[in-house]
Parts: C-alpha cells; structure tokens; sequence
C-alpha cells in the first residue's frame, strides 16, 4: 500500500533569481554574454549554421593556416559554444545542490511530495518551503564556479532544467 501524499511546494523561479550563488553567476554570465553578443552581431547569420560548414572548411584546409575571416567564425561560433557550456555547468551546480536541500527540507517538513510552484494552480501558503531551501542554499552554496563544463561533461545541446 502506498503512503499517503503530503505535500510541499517551492519557487524554484524565486530561488533561481534570489539565492547569492544565482545572482553572482547570472550576472557573470550576463556581462560574458554582452560583451560575446557585441562581437558577434554581425556573424549571428552565420552562426546559426555555422558548425557543420566550419568543420568542412577546416577539414578542406588539409592542416593550412585559415585565413582571417574563417578564424573570426570558428573564434566566434566557439565562444557561443563555450557560454553554453557556462551555462550549464552554473545550472548543474545550483540544480545538484538544490535536489539535495530540497529533499532535506521536505523530510524535515513530514512531505514526502514537493512539486515547483509553477506546476500548482493553489497551494496554502503553510505548504511552501521556499524561504527554507532559499536560505539553506545561500549559506551551502554561495558561489559557484562561473567556467564551461569540463571536457568529460560538455553537453551535446543538451538541456538543463532549473
């Protein structure tokens, strides 16, 4: 027979904008992303199917030098594939530790459920145990590593939940 559900809710919308590791990465990731969006306005054309034709011309060049203008793209399609990675491996860092807080918290509560905040139509505000995990979250994780993915972990566009 299976236990019945008790139930807890969380923001993971508001811990993702409020929590200090969030925040200090977001804003990292932020200016790197302004200042890539700046350099590569005028290649974003190009960029979007840059991959497969970049590995062609390069493989065409049969171990040559490229010239300027084709090591501008791969320069350019490699810093968008390096903030990618960014900001993945910022997400994996905040969603590992969440996981864990998350389901600390909820045992501490009795709630053997916790479903996000934005998956529920109405819950009662004693169910919520955002103010918890945020708090917990701030002092276990204050910062987290603003760098791409290790080479072992790079994502093949993949995505990364919250």
């Amino acid at each position: 027979r299976v236990p019945a559900a008790v139930v807890a809710v969380v923001d993971t919308d508001q811990i993702s904008q409020t929590c200090t590791a969030c925040r200090a990465a977001s804003a990292t990731l932020q200016s790197q992303e302004n200042t890539l969006r700046q350099r590569a306005t005028t290649l974003q054309q190009q960029l979007q199917t840059a991959g497969a034709p970049l590995e062609q011309q390069v493989a065409a060049l049969n171990g040559r030098e490229p010239d300027a203008a084709l090591r501008t793209r791969i320069t350019a399609y490699q810093n968008q594939q390096r903030l990618q990675s960014t900001q993945a491996n910022v997400n994996r860092q905040i969603s590992a530790r969440l996981q864990t807080i998350v389901a600390s918290v909820s045992a501490a509560r009795g709630a053997n459920v916790t479903i996000a905040r934005g998956d529920v139509m109405y819950a009662a505000p004693t169910l919520d145990i955002t103010n918890e995990v945020l708090a917990q979250l701030n002092q276990q994780l204050p910062a987290v590593s603003v760098t791409p993915l290790p080479q072992t972990q790079q994502p093949q566009q993949q995505t990364q939940g919250r």
